[in-house]
Order: C-alpha cells, then sequence, then structure tokens
C-alpha cells in the first residue's frame, strides 16, 4: 500500500511538479550548506568542533545540518526565524495590538509573518556579530576587524533570509511545513556521519 500511494505521485502530474520544485529547494538548501563564510580558517574551525562533539554546540551544528562547523552562509540556520516566530507568539498575548492582528484572520495573520520577518533578520544581525566576535577570540579568522564583522554579519543574515524564503516557497506549494522540512533534511544529512562515528568508536 505504501509504495502503490508513492508511486501514485508520479501519476498526478501537478503532484509531481510539487514534489520536484520542493527537492529542488532542498537540494539548493544542501548546496549553500557547503559555501563558506569569506575570511575564515577552516583547519582551525574544524579543530574546535572536533573538540565540541557531544557538547551544546555540536547540537547546534547538527540542527544546522553541519552548516556552522564549516561557517558557511547558512550556518545560523533557521533557528532566528524559529525564535522570533515564538517571541511573537508569546507576544500576542500581551501586546494588545498584536493581540488584535491575531483575531483578524488572513489579514492580520499576514501582518504578524511581516513582523516576524523583521524579528528573523534583527536577531540573525544581533547572533552574527555574536558569532564574528566570537570567531576573533578563539583564533579561526584570517584577517580580524570590523571589515570580516560587518562581512559576516551581512553574509549569515542574508543567508537566513534565503533559508526563510525557502522555507516559505515549500508550504506554499502545500506539499509539507517548508521550514520544518529543511530542519529535517539537515538533521537527516547529519545521520551517515554519526553512523559512521559510531562504528569507529565501536571498532576501538
Amino acid at each position: 500500500m505504501m509504495g502503490t500511494g508513492v508511486g501514485n505521485i508520479f501519476n498526478i502530474p501537478e503532484l509531481k511538479k510539487r514534489c520536484i520544485f520542493t527537492l529542488s529547494l532542498l537540494i539548493v538548501y544542501r548546496i549553500g550548506v557547503h559555501v563558506p563564510t569569506p575570511g575564515i580558517d577552516s583547519v582551525a574551525l574544524a579543530e574546535i568542533f572536533l573538540r565540541a562533539k557531544g557538547t551544546i554546540l555540536g547540537m547546534f551544528n547538527m540542527f544546522s545540518g553541519g552548516a556552522l562547523e564549516r561557517l558557511s552562509v547558512f550556518a545560523l540556520g533557521i533557528m532566528p526565524y524559529i525564535s522570533a516566530s515564538i517571541i511573537l507568539q508569546l507576544l500576542t498575548v500581551t501586546v494588545p495590538h498584536l493581540e488584535r492582528l491575531k483575531k483578524e484572520g488572513e489579514q492580520g495573520q499576514k501582518k504578524i509573518t511581516q513582523y516576524t520577518r523583521y524579528g528573523t533578520v534583527l536577531l540573525s544581525v544581533i547572533q552574527g556579530f555574536g558569532i564574528s566576535v566570537g570567531l576573533e577570540k578563539m583564533g579561526t579568522v584570517i584577517d580580524p576587524g570590523w571589515d570580516f564583522r560587518i562581512m559576516t554579519v551581512i553574509t549569515l543574515t542574508a543567508g537566513t533570509a534565503f533559508i526563510m524564503w525557502l522555507g516559505e516557497q515549500i508550504t506554499e506549494k502545500d506539499i509539507g511545513n517548508g521550514i520544518s522540512l529543511i530542519i529535517f533534511v539537515g538533521i537527516i544529512a547529519r545521520v551517515p556521519t554519526a553512523i559512521a562515528n559510531t562504528f569507529r568508536l565501536l571498532s576501538t
């Protein structure tokens, strides 16, 4: 029955088109994970993450699909968007204006979504700056200074905004929640490495 259901996807042109579109965007996301942020000493950064396995830093790296250990353009992942969404949801209970928007239906929800996007960009800027300063202190930056910090903030913020856009495009195609799919793909991408590390530890 399962095989028949999956097979039927390719018999429905519209559904097939949506699935191919979604898969294409997820592939674009995985390609972006391997595009490094300029100015990083990749060898020094890899050593830091090698020591950070099993820590909270390693967990964040897993949710970013390995983008954080490479400090790729998608290093922040989708976490700023999720954080902004949670903050907006909490504020709708305490801020009268947001509470009214929530009750206005689709139009109000569009406005809240817009605020969430602004919040995502703001959080990305703050986190991007924090990461750039932290990397300088850890000695993983080739040429430290404000040029590097500004470039890193712009790069990471643009990366998160692009992931957010990818997620929204997938959601609009009604294949599933785009943000959840991006997180899922990022975690799944780390599974082969985790299995290989497990076997290596067992053999040791």
